[in-house]
């Protein structure tokens, strides 16, 4: 009898999960509020969602680009706010040339969604456009998953724009 009354509760956590276990995700915001010291002087912040949450994985980034057609790769480090799950970027890169920001959160526990990007298209020092990497997803209640960047798609983020430097 008690088996029989928890069967439709393990089924009613097995539907509702992907609403509660979601993957990571990132948002960019730009410009950082010049006025809150945690912030002031960041290029931009970044926003590290996990669950229904904040999300308190470091996130972690390399910044490609091609300066006077040298190319270039820059290990990006971020530091923490006082925000929960915010971190500011600061300009590792330098003002000149044309550069793709790669930023990542990895989580352990999301099997192929683990890792969300977003990609920062950067010209000079000024942010030319923000893609999140994105596939669809299998949950009716989550609509997109997380994915990395193939290397491929980071190189067509700068073809194109390289010459104009």
């Amino acid at each position: 009898m008690k088996l029989r009354s928890l069967f439709p509760l393990v089924a009613l956590l097995a539907v509702t999960s992907p609403l509660f276990a979601g993957p990571p995700w990132l948002s960019i915001e730009l410009p950082p509020n010049p006025f809150d010291a945690a912030s002031r002087g960041a290029f931009l912040l970044v926003h590290a969602f996990h669950h229904a949450g904040d999300g308190h994985d470091p996130v972690s980034g390399r910044a490609v680009g091609v300066v006077e057609g040298q190319r270039r790769e820059v290990k990006l480090t971020f530091q923490r706010t006082s925000r929960p799950g915010v971190y500011s970027l600061r300009n590792q890169w330098g003002d000149r040339g044309e550069w793709t920001l790669v930023i990542s959160n990895q989580q352990a526990d999301h099997g192929d969604g683990n890792t969300a990007e977003v990609m920062v298209k950067v010209s000079g020092t000024r942010v030319i456009g923000v893609e999140a990497a994105t596939g669809k997803s299998t949950h009716a209640e989550l609509p997109l998953v997380p994915r990395r960047f193939t290397d491929g798609e980071v190189e067509a983020s700068l073809r194109g724009r390289a010459a104009t430097d």
